[in-house]
C-alpha cells in the first residue's frame, strides 16, 4: 500500500505544479492519466461506478466528484481540490489536494485551504491503537468548525486496502471516544471536505459532481493513513 500511496502522491505533485490560470482540468486529467501509465499503476477513479476520469477536479464550490473538462479553464484567484487514487499489485491507495490558482486569491478562501489541511493533520495526530473514529472525526470538526467553517456530512471517509472504499465509513465530525476503536493493521482514508459557509451539499445533473448547496467556497484533503503499534503512518505523504 505504501507504493500505491507513492504512486498517489507522485501524480498529485506533478498536478499540483501544472495548476495555473489558463490551464482547463482536462489538461491536469490527462496528465495524470499518462503519468499513472508510465508509473505502472491502475487508476482508481476511472470506471469505478461510471465514472469517467483517473482524476477528480474539484473548483470553487463543488466540494468533490468534479469531472475534468476541456470546456472548464482555471482562473486566477479560484481554488480546485484534486482527488487521485491508483492500484499497485491489487493494493489502493488515495489522497486529495486543494490548490489556489495564480496569487491573487482571496483571504478567507486561503484561510480555507489551510484550514482544510490543518483539520487532516490534527486527525492523523490522533491516530494509534486505542483511539476512536469519533476522536479522528472530532479532531477534525474542532479544528474547522474554531474557524467558523463547516464539515461536510453527506461524505466521509473509508477503510482502504484491496478496495477503494471498504469499511469502516470515516466521517470528519463526531464525539471524542465513541465508535470503532482503531487497530494495528487498519488502514484507513481520512478526507476532511469543508465549506466556508453552511455545510450542505447538492449533487449536480451529472451525477457525480457535489456543490455546496449555498454556493459557497469549499476544500478537500486527503491521505491514506496505516494504524501501526506505535501510532499513525501517512502512506500518500
Amino acid at each position: 500500500m505504501r507504493l500505491a500511496g507513492q504512486v498517489v502522491r507522485e501524480v498529485l505533485e506533478l498536478v499540483r505544479d501544472l495548476v495555473k490560470p489558463g490551464v482547463t482540468t482536462l489538461d491536469l486529467e490527462k496528465a495524470a492519466e499518462a503519468r499513472t501509465k508510465e508509473l505502472g499503476a491502475k487508476p482508481a477513479f476511472k470506471g469505478y461506478h461510471g465514472f469517467p476520469c483517473v482524476l477528480c477536479t474539484s473548483v470553487n464550490s463543488e466540494v468533490v466528484h468534479g469531472i475534468p473538462s476541456a470546456k472548464r479553464v482555471l482562473k486566477e484567484g479560484e481554488i480546485v481540490s484534486v482527488d487521485f487514487g491508483a492500484f499497485v499489485d491489487g493494493y489502493c491507495g488515495d489522497a486529495a489536494i486543494t490548490v489556489l490558482v495564480g496569487e491573487k486569491i482571496d483571504p478567507n478562501t486561503a484561510r480555507l485551504v489551510k484550514v482544510t489541511e490543518a483539520s487532516l493533520n490534527a486527525a492523523i495526530a490522533v491516530v494509534k491503537p486505542g483511539a476512536t473514529l469519533g476522536d479522528v472525526g472530532y479532531a477534525v470538526q474542532r479544528v474547522v468548525e474554531a474557524e467558523g467553517f463547516s464539515v461536510v456530512r453527506d461524505f466521509v471517509g473509508h477503510g482502504i486496502g484491496v478496495h477503494m472504499h471498504e469499511d469502516p465509513q470515516v466521517p470528519n465530525f463526531g464525539v471524542a471516544g465513541r465508535g470503532m476503536k482503531l487497530r494495528a493493521g487498519m488502514v484507513i482514508a481520512i478526507e476532511p471536505m469543508v465549506n466556508a459557509g453552511k455545510h450542505d451539499v447538492v449533487v449536480l445533473g451529472d451525477g457525480w459532481t457535489a456543490v455546496t448547496a449555498d454556493g459557497s467556497m469549499s476544500a478537500h484533503f486527503e491521505h491514506t493513513v496505516a494504524v501501526t503499534a506505535t501510532g499513525a503512518r501517512v502512506l500518500t505523504e
